[in-house]
C-alpha cells in the first residue's frame, strides 16, 4: 500500500514515498527533498554467505547524469564506474549504519541509492543517507536503527543547517553528523581552521536536528515497518571459547599480544593458532571458525588490558604518542618530498607542481565543482603490512584516505592568484600500523613546504581510539592508536588541523554511538597531540615554506591582458599562440578574464614569451622602439614581424638615411632590425622607420 510522509527540514520539504516503487526490495524509500529525488533500497540474501568472518554489507550511490540534464561523455554515452564523489558518499552512508546490524549476521545486504534528480539547494548525498536509513528501518532486515544525518555550514559565524550548493561555496565548515536516538554515531568534516569549541557546538546542533528527523522516521516505521526476520547466527560457539581458554590461559594470550612490534605479535598469534588447530584436529566444525575465535579472544584480552589495567599492547601510556621522525628532500629531482614516521606507520609524500591547465576536470552532479587544482592521492601497497598480493589500483579505502588528507590541506593552500599552479601530492605508504591517513596529512604538509608552496600554516593529524565497558561512564580514550587498538577498539577518531583550529575530521565507530563527554575528550586529546607534532617534529624539520619553487619545478609567470585581446593572442585556429610556444618552449594558459600564465623552466624564454604577448596586445604608439624580423620585401618597402601575428611596414624611404633604389640593397628576408613607430599617416596607417631609430 502506497503511503507518503512529509516534514519540513531546514526550510525545505522532505517527502518519503513508501510502497510506490521497488516493491520487491526488502525496503524501499522514494525520497524527495525539494526537487532532489533519490530512490533508496535495502535488500538482503535469504541465507548467510559461507566461509566469511565479516558482515557483507555493500553500499552503492549511483549518480545518473540525467539528474542534472546531461548526457555522459565518452564513446558509450552511459554512466561508467563510480566517481570519486560517489565512492566517498557510499562510505559516509556505510559508516553510521554498519555498527547497527547484528555482529553475528552474515547475510549479504545491499543498500542502493540512485540519484534521479538534483536540486542544488537540497543535497543528494544527504538525501541518500536519510533514504538508506529509512529503507533499512522499514525493511525486515535486522537493524538497530534508525539513524539520521544532518549537514552544517558556517557562514559569518552563523550555523546553516543543510546548506545549499551556493552556501557551501562560501562556508567555513562542511560538517556531516549522523546520530541514533541517543548518541552521535558518525562525524565527517572539512573546515577552515575552525576552533574546537565551535566544532563541538556545530556537531550538537546537527544532533538536535537529527532527533527531529528520527521522530519522523519512527512514524514511518510505525505505519509501514515490517517485522524483522530471523537469521542463522554465525557466532563462535561458547564451548569453543572455553576449550581455547583451557589450552591458552589469559596470561599467555596477554604475553602474546603485549609487544610494540607488529610482526612479533602476529608470529605469537600464529603459533597459538597452529597449536589450537592441532589440538582440535578432529573437530571440523570448530576448525571452520577457529581463526574468528582466536581473533575474538585477542580482542577480549586487549580490551580488558586497556580498560581495566590501563595497559596498552606496546607498553605506552594512555596519552603517549609513538616515536616520531620526519625528514624532507629524501627523493631527488622531484618538486618536493617528505617522510613522516610514527611508530611502525611510515608515509613518504611527493609533491608535483604544474600549470593550472593540469587541474583535474570533474564530471559529476555538482555544477559548482567543475575542476580542482589540488589533488591528494594515497596508495597502500601490500608490502606495507607484510603481505603479498598484486596491485589492482586504488580501492574505496585508498580513495577515502586520499580525500580525507586532501580535505585537511585545502584550507591552508594559497589562492590561484597567489600561486598559479595545479598541485598534486601523492602519499606512498611504506609501512602501516595505524592511522596512515593522518601520517599522510603530516607528510603532505611538509612536502608542500619543501616544494615552495606558500601554505598559510602547517597541518598535522592524529587519531584517537576508544575502549568502552558496560556503561556510558566506563570508557578510556587512547591517543595515537596503532592497528591492533583500531581493530579491537570501538572508535577511530581522526582530526587534522593547524595551531588555529580544525581542518578535517573523520570518525568511525563500531558501537551504537558516542556520548558528548567522549566526543569532547577525543577532540581535546587530538588537539594536544596535534600541537605536539606540529611544534616538536614538523617545525624542527621544516618550519616554513621555501621562498621559491625548486630547481626542477616549472616556473610560472602571470600577466593580465584585456579579455577582448585574447583572440589576438590565440590567433586563427591557435596559430599565433602556437607560434609563441614553438619559439620559446613555454606553456601558455589563458583564462576568460584575461589572466595569462606562462610556464617553463628557462627564465629568459618565459620573459620572451611575455614580451611577445605584450607586443600583440599593445597598440603601436609613436616613439615606441621595437625589434622585428623581415618577413616580406616589396618594391615600396619591407614588412616586419614583431611578434607572431603582429606585423608592420617600413616604407622604402624610411629604411636608410641615404636614398636607396631597391629594398633588397639593404634588407634581406630574416634580418632582425630595430624600428621606431612614427604614429599614423594620413591614411590612418601605422608607419615605422629604421633610419629614425636613435
Amino acid at each position: 500500500m502506497y503511503k507518503s510522509f512529509t516534514m519540513e527540514l531546514a526550510g525545505r520539504t522532505l517527502t518519503v514515498d513508501i510502497g510506490r516503487v521497488a516493491k520487491q526490495a526488502n525496503g524501499a524509500a522514494f525520497m524527495h527533498y525539494g526537487d532532489t529525488t533519490v530512490l533508496s533500497t535495502a535488500t538482503a540474501s535469504d541465507k548467510p554467505r559461507e566461509g566469511i568472518d565479516f558482515f557483507p554489507l555493500s553500499v552503492e550511490y549511483e549518480e545518473k547524469m540525467y539528474a542534472v540534464g546531461k548526457i555522459p561523455g565518452g564513446f558509450n554515452k552511459r554512466e561508467g564506474k563510480a566517481s570519486e564523489n560517489a565512492i566517498l558518499t557510499s562510505r559516509v552512508i556505510d559508516r553510521p549504519m554498519r555498527p547497527l546490524f547484528p555482529k553475528d549476521y552474515r547475510n549479504d545486504v545491499t543498500l542502493n541509492n540512485m540519484v534521479m534528480s538534483v536540486d542544488p539547494d537540497c543535497s543528494p548525498e544527504l538525501t541518500a543517507m536519510l533514504g538508506s536509513a529509512i529503507a533499512t528501518a522499514i525493511s525486515d532486515i535486522p537493524f538497530d536503527g534508525p539513524t539520521s544525518s544532518t549537514q552544517v555550514g558556517l557562514i559569518n559565524g552563523e550555523f546553516i543547517i543543510n546548506p545549499t550548493s551556493d552556501q557551501k561555496q562560501v562556508s567555513d565548515l562542511q560538517l556531516t553528523v549522523a546520530s541514533t536516538r541517543e548518541k552521535v554515531i558518525m562525524i565527517e568534516a572539512g573546515a577552515n581552521e575552525v576552533p574546537e569549541d565551535v566544532m563541538i557546538e556545530a556537531i550538537y546542533k546537527a544532533h538536535e536536528v537529527n532527533q527531529e528527523v528520527i521522530r519522523f522516521i519512527d512514524k514511518i516505521v510505525a505505519e509501514c515497518g515490517k517485522e524483522k526476520h530471523s537469521y542463522e547466527s554465525c557466532a563462535v560457539p561458547a564451548e569453543l571459547f572455553e576449550a581455547i581458554k583451557e589450552l591458552v590461559p589469559p596470561s599467555e594470550m596477554e604475553e602474546a599480544v603485549f609487544t610494540d612490534d607488529k610482526q612479533t605479535r602476529e608470529g605469537n598469534i600464529r603459533a597459538i593458532t597452529d597449536r589450537l588447530a592441532e589440538a582440535f584436529a578432529d573437530k571440523e566444525e570448530w576448525l571452520a571458525v577457529l581463526d574468528e575465535a582466536v581473533y575474538q579472544y585477542q580482542k577480549k584480552t586487549v580490551r580488558k588490558m586497556i580498560l581495566k589495567d590501563h595497559k596498552r599492547p606496546d607498553g605506552r601510556a594512555i596519552t603517549q604518542i609513538r616515536p616520531l621522525a620526519a625528514e624532507v628532500d629524501l627523493i631527488p629531482r622531484v618538486h618536493g618530498s617528505a617522510m613522516f614516521t610514527r611508530g611502525q606507520t611510515q608515509i613518504c609524500n611527493v609533491c608535483t607542481l604544474a600549470p593550472l591547465s593540469e587541474a583535474q576536470r570533474l564530471d559529476g552532479l555538482d555544477e559548482n565543482e567543475v575542476s580542482k587544482r589540488y589533488m591528494h592521492h594515497y596508495n597502500f601497497p601490500s608490502y606495507s603490512v607484510g603481505e603479498t598480493k598484486p596491485s589492482r589500483g586504488p580501492g574505496r579505502r585508498e580513495i577515502g584516505h586520499g580525500a580525507l588528507a586532501e580535505r585537511a590541506l585545502v584550507p591552508v593552500l594559497p589562492s590561484e592568484e597567489e600561486f598559479p599552479y595545479a598541485i598534486r601530492t601523492v602519499s606512498e605508504t611504506f609501512e602501516s600500523n595505524g592511522s596512515t591517513s593522518q601520517a599522510s596529512v603530516c607528510a603532505s604538509s611538509m612536502s608542500l613546504m619543501a616544494a615552495g608552496v606558500p601554505i598559510k600554516s602547517a597541518v598535522a593529524g592524529i587519531s584517537c581510539g576508544l575502549v568502552t565497558g558496560e556503561t556510558d561512564d566506563d570508557y578510556i580514550v587512547l591517543t595515537d592508536i596503532q592497528g591492533l587498538e583500531d581493530f579491537f577498539g570501538d572508535m577511530d577518531f581522526k582530526v587534522a588541523g593547524t595551531h588555529k583550529g580544525i581542518t578535517a575530521i573523520q570518525m568511525d565507530i563500531k558501537i551504537h554511538g558516542l556520548t558528548r563527554q567522549i566526543v569532547e575528550e577525543a577532540i581535546a586529546r587530538t588537539r594536544e597531540a596535534r600541537l605536539y607534532i606540529l611544534d616538536e617534529v614538523m617545525a624542527k624539520t621544516i618550519d616554513k615554506p621555501r621562498p621559491t619553487v625548486g630547481e626542477y619545478a616549472p616556473k610560472i609567470m602571470q600577466i593580465h591582458i584585456d579579455p577582448e585581446k585574447i583572440g589576438d593572442v590565440v590567433g586563427q585556429r591557435g596559430k599565433t599562440i602556437n607560434a609563441i610556444i614553438e619559439q620559446t618552449g613555454v606553456k601558455i594558459d589563458i583564462s576568460d578574464d584575461g589572466a595569462v600564465s606562462i610556464c617553463g623552466t628557462d627564465q629568459a624564454m618565459m620573459e620572451r614569451a611575455i614580451e611577445l604577448i605584450k607586443i600583440i596586445v599593445t597598440d603601436f604608439e609613436a616613439g615606441q622602439v621595437l625589434e622585428g624580423k623581415v618577413v616580406s620585401i616589396k618594391e615600396f618597402g619591407a614588412f616586419l614581424e614583431f611578434a607572431p601575428g603582429k606585423e608592420g611596414m617600413v616604407h622604402i624611404s624610411k629604411i636608410a638615411k641615404e636614398r636607396i633604389n631597391r629594398v633588397e640593397d639593404v634588407l634581406t628576408l630574416g634580418d632582425k632590425v630595430k624600428v621606431v613607430c612614427l604614429g599614423k599617416d594620413r591614411m590612418g596607417r601605422v608607419s615605422f622607420s629604421i633610419k629614425d631609430v636613435k
